[in-house]
C-alpha cells in the first residue's frame, strides 16, 4: 500500500509540472507575428517572429497577428467634378506593418483594417474623384488610379498599414450621364450618316458629269465621221447592228427564222 501512496506524490508534481512547461511555450505559425502583452510592463515593443516561443504563465499572453497580404473591396458613391454621380469600386490588397505591430495593438486592436480602410478609402475616393469631369474620369483613368493610389498610401502609412495594391475594378455613372452618353452617340452616327449620303450624291453627281462629258465626246467623234463619210457610215453602223443582232438570235435554240428564198426544210411551196 505504500507504493501506490508514493506514486501518487511523484504523479501530482509530475502533471503540474507537464501542464506549467505546456502553457509557458506557444506556437507562431508561418505569416503570422506575435505581439507580447505583460501584465507588469504592458505590451512589448517588438513582435515575436514564427516559431516556437517561451513565455511566462499568467504573467504574459501572446496576441497572434495575420501578417499576410488580405484583399479588400472598397465602394463609394460620390459626385464628380461636373456633378455627375460616380459609383466607384477599389480593390486594396493590403497587411500590417511588421514593425509597428505592437502599435497597432495598443491604438486599433486585432481588427485594424476593419477600423482604418473603409473610412480612409472613402475619404480618399471622394476627395480625387470631385477633382474630375465624369469624362475624364473615363479618358484619364490610369491618372485617376494613380492618385487614388499615392493619396491613400500616404492615409494607411499614418496608421502604420501597408498597401501592395490599389487598383479601380468597377466604375458606373449615373443614369443621366449614361443617357446623355448615348443620345452623343446616336448624334455621331445620325452625322456620319448624313455625311455619307452627301459624298455619296456628290460621287454621283461627278459620275453623271462624267458620263455626259463621254456622250458628248462620242456625239463629236459620229458627227465628225458623218461628215467626212457620209451615208457610208451609216450603212457601216447598221451592218454592224444586224451582225450583232443576227449572232444572239443563232445562239438562242429557241428562235427559227424563214430564210429569204422561202425554203423551210425542204418543203416546196406553191
Amino acid at each position: 500500500m505504500a507504493f501506490p501512496q508514493a506514486a501518487s506524490r511523484f504523479l501530482v508534481p509530475l502533471g503540474l509540472a507537464v501542464a506549467v512547461a505546456q502553457a509557458s511555450i506557444y506556437d507562431v505559425p508561418g505569416g503570422f507575428r506575435a505581439v507580447m502583452f505583460d501584465r507588469f510592463s504592458g505590451v512589448k515593443d517588438t513582435a515575436t517572429s514564427e516559431g516556437t516561443h517561451f513565455l511566462v504563465p499568467w504573467l504574459q499572453r501572446a496576441i497572434l497577428y495575420d501578417c499576410r497580404i488580405k484583399p479588400r473591396n472598397i465602394s463609394t458613391t460620390t459626385g464628380s467634378k461636373d456633378l455627375q454621380m460616380v459609383s466607384i469600386t477599389l480593390r486594396v490588397l493590403s497587411r500590417p506593418d511588421v514593425e509597428h505591430l505592437p502599435r497597432i495593438y495598443q491604438s486599433l486592436g486585432l481588427d485594424y483594417d476593419e477600423r482604418v480602410l473603409p473610412s480612409i478609402g472613402n475619404e480618399v475616393l471622394k476627395a480625387i474623384v470631385a477633382q474630375f469631369d465624369a469624362a475624364e474620369l473615363i479618358t484619364q483613368r490610369e491618372v485617376v488610379s494613380s492618385r487614388i493610389r499615392a493619396d491613400l498610401l500616404q492615409r494607411a502609412g499614418e496608421f502604420n498599414i501597408k498597401l501592395e495594391d490599389v487598383s479601380i475594378t468597377h466604375l458606373t455613372f449615373g443614369k443621366e450621364f449614361t443617357q446623355a452618353v448615348e443620345a452623343k452617340q446616336i448624334a455621331q452616327q445620325d452625322a456620319e450618316r448624313a455625311k455619307f449620303i452627301v459624298e455619296k450624291a456628290e460621287q454621283e453627281r461627278q459620275a453623271a458629269v462624267i458620263r455626259a462629258e463621254g456622250e458628248a465626246e462620242a456625239a463629236a467623234t459620229i458627227s465628225k465621221a458623218m461628215d467626212k463619210a457620209g451615208d457610208a457610215f451609216i450603212a457601216l453602223r447598221k451592218i454592224e447592228a444586224s451582225k450583232a443582232i443576227v449572232q444572239s438570235l443563232a445562239a438562242n435554240g429557241n428562235v427559227t427564222y424563214i430564210p429569204s428564198s422561202g425554203v423551210l426544210l425542204n418543203v416546196p411551196t406553191k
